[in-house]
């Protein structure tokens, strides 16, 4: 640095420069001044250009509050630590005004369109679908069981042996088969089955490139819509493209729910993806209804979960509980439902009251003599 250009002289050149510009601007706001004093008659005044860009942004937005997630930890009397039961994800009512050619005798159109879902394994939604299938093709109604485990034991329920069928639900979703020409008669008059395969258990990864993947089971059953009063739809226990398929085909949504505690736990989890469904591939699908299944009246705990389910879910909550039985399990062996195999067992009557809580009661025929 040379003594020429010491750093004192440099600063006062730049204060220098500082205050002029200063008044500079002290002498445009005056100017600005009398020109408005000139115009005081009432007319606006357009402020200068520097002004306007000096103008303040407006205030940023406050902050959305915080939200608790839907399974935040609440203590519940009846079972302190569980996590919350969440909402059910709205959706519209079934249409019981519509105009339809067919009802059943609660007055809702027909058919009905049920998906029997739950993604824990070993709660009883096998059992309630053929059970019910059975029980509402008793009083009346046509109804086909949709299969759609790879398990297959909605299919053995109902005698049908998976190993020798030419056609199943597999050629249905992968290859787009007519779902007509895999449906089979059972032995109860009006009960029909579209039997699963095991070769149902590599179709999700088939389907990961196929187009138009989750509505493939959609579909298939709008062909034979016209042909049924009911169809209850098997769903595997996942959330994975099959439970999906089922969930976008339906109207309405099934819920077993085992009274034991672990039962309750993945509740959550179905009904957030049911919501996820409802917003982007059906969205007149509705969770209309929550069974309390295997329930043992010797304990307290079976009695506190139907009793916090009710609570939360109201009248979602059918009136009667399946109990636990031996004739029950039996059942599937035989391949049979209860109403066949034990028709005045305590599970086939429970069955029975199930069929007309969902329906109303037997299906009201008219002679058109």
């Amino acid at each position: 640095m040379s003594d020429a250009d010491p750093v004192p002289s440099r600063s006062d050149g730049i204060f220098e420069r500082l205050r002029a510009a200063a008044d500079e601007q002290d002498a445009h706001e005056a100017a600005a001044a009398d020109a408005a004093a000139e115009h005081s008659d009432g007319e606006a005044v357009t402020p200068p250009a520097d002004e306007a860009e000096a103008a303040p942004a407006p205030a940023p937005p406050a902050p959305r509050p915080v939200q608790m997630p839907d399974d935040a930890r609440l203590e519940v009397g009846g079972l302190p630590g569980r996590d919350a039961l969440p909402d059910l994800p709205e959706g519209p009512a079934p249409e019981r005004d519509a105009p339809a050619q067919r009802r059943d005798a609660a007055g809702n159109a027909l058919p009905r369109i049920m998906a029997v879902a739950n993604q824990k394994g070993g709660v009883g939604k096998t059992t309630t679908t053929v059970n019910l299938a059975a029980a509402l093709a008793e009083a009346g109604y046509r109804t086909l069981v949709v299969d759609l485990d790879p398990q297959g034991n909605a299919s053995t329920g109902l005698g049908i042996n998976i190993r020798d069928l030419q056609l199943s639900m597999y050629d249905v979703i992968i290859h787009e088969a007519p779902i007509d020409d895999t449906i089979e008669a059972t032995a109860m008059k009006n009960l029909f089955v579209a039997p699963s395969s095991l070769d149902l258990a590599g179709a999700e990864i088939e389907l990961v490139p196929a187009f138009s993947r989750e509505l493939r089971l959609r579909h298939a059953l709008q062909s034979v819509a016209d042909d049924y009063d009911y169809m209850l739809i098997d769903c595997p226990p996942s959330l994975g493209l099959l439970t999906v398929n089922g969930l976008a085909a339906a109207a309405e949504v099934l819920v077993p729910i085992q009274c034991e505690y672990y039962a309750l736990e993945g509740l959550g989890q179905l009904l957030r993806n049911v919501s996820l469904v409802q917003r982007n591939l059906n969205q007149s699908l509705v969770v209309s209804t929550f069974v309390c299944v295997m329930y043992d009246a010797r304990t307290k705990l079976a009695d506190q979960v139907v009793t916090e389910v009710r609570d939360h879910f109201g009248d979602k909550v059918c009136r009667i509980v399946i109990p636990r039985t031996v004739r029950l399990s039996e059942a599937p062996s035989y391949g049979q439902p209860i109403l066949a195999f034990d028709p005045r067992s305590r599970g086939a009557i429970a069955y029975r009251e199930l069929a007309r809580e969902v329906s109303g009661g037997p299906l009201e025929t008219t002679d058109t003599a």
